[in-house]
């Protein structure tokens, strides 16, 4: 396989996700040229409909545009976020209702503080927003320092902060949607021998039937 391939993939794809595709790809593929862009939703769907890129790898369940086509790889849980020996680790059952009551350290990064808006806004409660970031690492440490608590996915989640401290996780009573990551592609574009290659890897990744 030769040729170039331009990939487009929003932050949290880049940040979380890709790298250790990309490093397998290269070695599937080395006479492949893969030219990886980090951008945001609007601007990947933007690319794609003007053939500026040829395939993304980003949030699927962000994506609204009928032009587009999509594929989901990976569907990753959405739980609660605390620093160690918090009270709510200790409850029977924690809900929205509960996280309402706490702090929120509120991730904006990926259109994230949308999402979180669109379920809590189904309920009767509304977070008690302390601070809007865009940085993981900023939730995860002021998490873990007690400063509020998040509810994020597995996929960004790692037990320990900068400064080494402790972040648990627990699973809600509320239905919250999952963060579903995948491709996408212009609706009815032909695929060059790149593109197969590049889908065909994720589907045998994920196993995904043909």
């Amino acid at each position: 396989m030769t040729g170039t391939l331009t990939v487009a993939a929003t932050y949290t794809v880049i940040g979380y996700f890709l790298p250790y595709h990309i490093e397998r790809l290269k070695r599937q593929f080395p006479l492949l040229t893969i030219q990886l862009f980090e951008l945001n939703r609007e601007s990947i769907e933007e690319g794609l409909l003007t053939n500026r890129y040829d395939v993304s790898v980003l949030l699927t369940s962000n994506i609204l545009n009928p032009e587009l086509a999509t594929e989901k790889l990976i569907s990753s849980q959405r739980r609660l976020w605390l620093p160690a020996q918090h009270q709510l680790l200790a409850a029977d059952s924690v809900g929205l209702r509960e996280v309402a009551e706490e702090p929120y350290i509120m991730l904006t990064v990926d259109e994230a503080s949308h999402t979180s808006l669109k379920y809590w806004s189904l309920t009767p409660y509304q977070p008690k927003i302390t601070l809007r970031t865009s940085s993981i690492e900023a939730v995860r440490s002021l998490v873990a320092n007690g400063q509020g608590v998040a509810i994020l996915s597995d996929m960004v989640h790692r037990p320990w902060s900068l400064e080494g401290r402790r972040i648990e996780t627990v699973n809600l009573r509320d239905p919250v949607p999952s963060m579903d990551v995948g491709l996408a592609w212009r609706r009815n574009v032909e695929f060059s021998p790149q593109m197969e290659a590049f889908r065909a890897y994720f589907r045998r990744a994920f196993q995904i039937p043909e």
